[in-house]
């Protein structure tokens, strides 16, 4: 698992001004994300969701893509989770209502 491709560090994009350094590491047979460092603007500050899980237990499909759950810190929401991998890039996607509802966020690799 070691060489899953969704495994470092990643720099989320802004979400109602604030954004992230996540870590990605395995659990289990699936890889979670949890919140490492929080900044609004270019000013880190001290989050109350630092430490907390951000992506929930995405499992590979071997191609690159991956499904589970996404926690949303502006709105406390849990949502259905997509994600995939290419290069430096990761692809994030959830969506609640059965699909009716969804956010996306592109992400950049930091380790």
């Amino acid at each position: 698992m070691a060489a899953d491709p969704a495994v470092g560090l990643w720099k989320t994009q802004p979400d109602d001004g604030a954004y992230a350094y996540v870590k990605i590491d395995p659990c289990g047979a699936a890889v979670c994300g949890k919140i490492q460092r929080t900044f609004k603007g270019a000013d880190e500050y001290n989050s109350e969701n630092i430490g907390k899980t951000l992506v929930i237990d995405m499992k590979p499909d071997g191609q690159g893509n991956y499904a589970g759950q996404v926690w949303r810190p502006s709105n406390q929401k849990i949502y259905t989770g997509k994600m995939s991998v290419s290069g430096n890039t990761l692809n994030l996607s959830g969506c609640v209502a059965g699909g009716l509802l969804c956010s996306k966020q592109t992400w950049s690799r930091l380790q």
